[in-house]
């Protein structure tokens, strides 16, 4: 038996919202474990992390998820990319008991 239209339409929006949800569930992941390196790094509590990372975002004019990315990978490649550096500096600098992560340049 043929689907009708209004069921292939709604079949698609289904579809197409469980991909979202899958990628928001993802990003949602590498964004706590970059909150975890952020809070490692600098000694701040979950939240001022989290307003970090939001600052260094809207400094950058780069998504959220990707800066987190770029924090989550950044041990392992040694570096950040220099404006997404800068502006974590910026961010954590005066919020951090100690020195801001990004500091020493690799």
């Amino acid at each position: 038996m043929p689907e009708s239209p209004e069921s292939a339409v709604r079949i698609a929006a289904l579809e197409e919202e469980i991909a979202q949800l899958r990628q928001a569930v993802t990003a949602h992941a590498v964004i706590d474990q970059a909150l975890g390196v952020v809070v490692a790094l600098t000694g701040v509590p979950p939240a001022i992390a989290w307003e970090i990372l939001r600052e260094v975002s809207q400094r950058t004019n780069i998504k959220m998820r990707e800066i987190a990315q770029l924090v989550v990978d950044w041990p392992h490649r040694r570096s950040l990319p220099g404006e997404v550096r800068d502006a974590l500096n910026a961010a954590a600098r005066p919020r951090a008991g100690r020195k801001a992560p990004g500091g020493a340049r690799p």
